[in-house]
């Protein structure tokens, strides 16, 4: 059982903020047939995931910089930002992997994502540390001694706590702020973390970059970290985390990812059939494969309403497909 009391008091903003995010995520889910191996969908996340929290610590590397490194090409950049970004989509790649309460999972996280950019990857800090800005120091974080302890009962009053994981996993995030554990990588640590607390509490998600909204209201986020480091209450930061997943979610609205009329036929004439896409077309008395694999095929396989009988050959012979269940 957890000592770590945090100190929160809940606003009626964060009340009505918190059931709006439920209604949303309520609203989306029917419309939505995510598919985790859905590849562009994923790839752009992961991008804007990365290039979001990153440009918050000055990295300069754009969007599509980003989603080219994801994809495995080869860029002209920065030496330390092309190996920061390298390092988050692996830290990415393996954050589902982890046990989101244990303390040694949260290491390797780290020592992933700050491999070369630091010389404590994987380590918690052994000096005293202060975070500074405009030449004003916003915060004196705890004793170098009392770290793994304070980590840890963190993520046991995460594992207990009783409000909604909405509320509680940005409550971490502005705790581990304030822990500081870390020599360097604190910020992008943290916003790691909650990520993988808000994904494995609904996989939604993985596919909403939070991080990118952070990234363009990077002074408001600050602002709130200070504001509950002086008021010694997590509510302002709490507030603002979920303004941030709020208008994240607009992206994700049910009317903005609807399925095409195209895939509705497609899924329509399909039913409970596993068929080539030769036989498919055939069936709905169509004859143009290129036609047919851009307009009907390949968006319902990248919003996983159909799904490859043989998905590590795409494109072998004996391929067939069928709608996902």
């Amino acid at each position: 059982m957890s000592t770590y009391q945090p100190n929160f008091n809940a606003t009626n903003e964060i009340l009505m903020l918190t059931a709006t995010i439920l209604e949303k995520l309520h609203a989306c889910s029917p419309h939505l047939a995510f598919n985790p191996d859905s590849p562009k969908l994923r790839r752009d996340t992961l991008a804007k995931t990365i290039q979001g929290s990153l440009a918050i610590e000055a990295n300069t590397l754009t969007l599509d910089q980003v989603t080219a490194l994801v994809d495995g090409k080869h860029i002209a950049g920065p030496r330390k930002d092309v190996l920061e970004v390298k390092n988050a989509i692996n830290a990415y790649h393996e954050l589902y992997a982890k046990d989101l309460f244990n303390v040694q999972d949260l290491l390797s996280a780290h020592a992933t994502l700050m491999h070369g950019l630091t010389e404590e990857p994987g380590s918690f800090r052994t000096g005293s540390v202060g975070v500074m800005r405009e030449q004003q120091v916003i915060l004196v974080a705890p004793p170098a001694s009392l770290v793994p302890h304070l980590v840890a009962d963190l993520l046991a009053w995460v594992k207990d706590a009783e409000y909604p994981m909405l509320i509680k996993s940005s409550i971490f995030h502005y705790e581990f702020e304030y822990i500081h554990p870390f020599a360097d990588g604190n910020g992008r640590m943290g916003r790691l973390w909650q990520t993988l607390l808000l994904s494995t509490w609904n996989s939604l998600f993985s596919y909403l970059a939070v991080e990118e909204i952070v990234k363009y209201r990077q002074q408001q986020y600050y602002e709130a970290i200070n504001s509950s480091t002086m008021q010694n209450n997590t509510a302002p930061f709490v507030t603002f985390m979920l303004q941030a997943i709020d208008e994240a979610l607009g992206g994700l609205s049910p009317g903005k990812m609807q399925v095409s009329p195209y895939v509705e036929k497609l899924l329509a004439a399909m039913g409970t059939q596993t068929l080539s896409a030769q036989e498919r077309m055939q069936a709905m008395g169509l004859s143009n494969r290129p036609s047919f694999m851009r307009v009907y095929l390949h968006p319902a396989l990248e919003m996983g309403c159909v799904e490859m009988t043989l998905p590590d050959k795409p494109n072998s012979r004996l391929q067939k497909y069928r709608a996902r269940r």
